[in-house]
């Protein structure tokens, strides 16, 4: 997973790039040095009020341990407004995928033809 840090004033200037991967945050800055921001993904829980994270029947927040997807982007969302930063997530490239227009054939040649890049 990537995300872009910027600036409200100028969404179209990252000033750093955050990456989930392997089980491991980071982020390195994509300019000028911000501080801060390597508080961004201190390991430390996160607390959000998601009720996709609640069991049924459940109410209030919720505390998000390190160490996951979601952690890593409720800690970027809810971190980096104390810096003056606001964060999008970008979309990686995708090997394979699935297209409409190719629903055609076997299936094990559907398959053949994802994996043979």
């Amino acid at each position: 997973m990537r995300a872009e840090l910027y600036r409200h004033d100028d969404p179209e200037t990252p000033v750093a790039v955050a990456t989930w991967a392997g089980g491991r945050a980071s982020v390195e800055p994509a300019g000028e040095p911000v501080q801060g921001l390597d508080a961004l993904l201190r390991p430390t829980p996160v607390v959000v009020d998601d009720t996709s994270l609640r069991r049924p029947g459940a109410h209030g927040a919720s505390l998000l341990e390190p160490g996951s997807g979601e952690w890593f982007r409720a800690a970027l969302l809810t971190r980096a407004e104390s810096l003056g930063l606001a964060v999008r997530f970008v979309a990686e490239r995708v090997e394979g995928g699935w297209d409409p227009a190719q629903q055609f054939g076997a299936f094990e040649e559907r398959v053949d033809r994802l994996t043979s890049s």
